[in-house]
């Protein structure tokens, strides 16, 4: 067993990322993610790193689309109004191919709203992270191991596939405390042949370019990009299963929210009901297989922090094989194992 360390989530994810490779970090303040920068702040320059707080969120993505384009790899964290600003770079680095890690620690909303924990922001980093047809690989882990274990993945994925990584928390994760252990190193970057890192006259110079003013040659760069995401679709998706086996319902629910799921999943067995839980890990790729044997259950039920975002690709996935049902708490609140628990007797006709 390695050292173990007792850490807040938004100091973890700083220093997984660090171990990850990651050398440049552009940031802005916002609740509940400050500490992410913070961290970096006082980590980067002991390790030769970069860490630089821009004058804006708008000016931060756009210096990682820069140290992405020269190879690096590089990081920038927000929460929800944060992430919104982004977008627009966030765009143009889909558009121009390149890997970098995005970090939302989800806060309420819409507008300012508030700094406790949501879920709201689902729709945003699987529809619509910037304006354009693209995707982002979108983690959503439940527990800061699981951010300190996934973070290394989301940049080695981002640079095989070219494309950004969005690790998806929240206020929770981010503010609470556990103990997690880290890799020693955790970065497994290779040759980035296409990065603008000067040509010396020993190759043709490269660009990095978002921009197509010949619509066929955009079309067609988009269709290449949209083959590379049907390959992801395929290989990446990723969830865990928790009795399913002989499951006659179903729960679903992603990051700190199926954390009170287990809980209460665990508690309707002890009372008998066959109920098991469906935990999406990357919710882009969303994990559609997970949820082939609908057919075979009499209802699954969807929890989420938010009026319900992610509900709607269960019941693509499921596609009418059994009822999709619903509950969900917003405005920073979270919903109790007892609230869950009432609902899954409800589902199986108990309540």
């Amino acid at each position: 067993m390695g050292k173990k360390f007792l850490m807040k989530g938004n100091e973890a994810l700083a220093e997984a990322a660090i171990r990850a490779g990651c050398r440049y970090f552009f940031g802005y303040p916002i609740t509940p993610q400050t500490e992410v920068a913070a961290y970096m702040a006082k980590r980067m320059p002991k390790i030769g790193g970069t860490y630089l707080q821009a004058e804006s969120e708008v000016a931060a993505i756009n210096m990682v689309l820069g140290a992405a384009a020269a190879g690096a790899r590089t990081m920038t964290s927000s929460s929800s109004p944060g992430i919104s600003l982004k977008t627009e770079g966030i765009s143009y680095i889909i558009g121009s191919d390149l890997p970098c890690v995005i970090v939302n620690v989800m806060r309420g909303g819409p507008g300012l709203g508030g700094i406790q924990p949501s879920q709201s922001d689902y729709w945003q980093a699987t529809r619509a992270l910037g304006h354009g047809d693209g995707h982002a690989l979108v983690f959503a882990p439940s527990s800061i191991q699981e951010i300190v274990d996934l973070m290394g993945k989301a940049f080695d994925l981002a640079e095989e596939y070219r494309m950004p990584s969005l690790i998806l928390a929240d206020g929770m994760l981010g503010q609470m405390m556990e103990p997690v252990e880290f890799p020693e190193s955790n970065c497994h970057t290779k040759e980035k042949t296409w990065a603008l890192t000067g040509h010396k006259n020993k190759r043709p110079p490269n660009i990095v370019n978002s921009l197509y003013l010949n619509p066929s040659e955009l079309e067609q760069t988009i269709l290449n990009r949209f083959e590379r995401y049907r390959i992801i679709e395929e290989r990446e998706a990723v969830a865990e299963s928790l009795f399913m086996e002989d499951a006659q319902y179903a729960v679903t629910a992603y990051g700190i929210a199926a954390r009170v799921v287990k809980s209460a999943v665990q508690a309707a067995r002890e009372e008998g009901i066959k109920v098991g839980l469906i935990r999406p890990i990357t919710v882009w790729p969303f994990p559609q297989k997970e949820f082939d044997g609908a057919e075979t259950l009499d209802g699954i039920l969807c929890v989420e922090l938010s009026m319900g975002q992610m509900v709607e690709d269960v019941r693509l996935a499921v596609n009418g094989r059994c009822p999709v049902e619903f509950i969900g708490r917003t405005g920073g609140l979270v919903p109790t194992p007892d609230e869950v628990l009432y609902a899954i007797r409800k589902m199986a006709g108990l309540s």
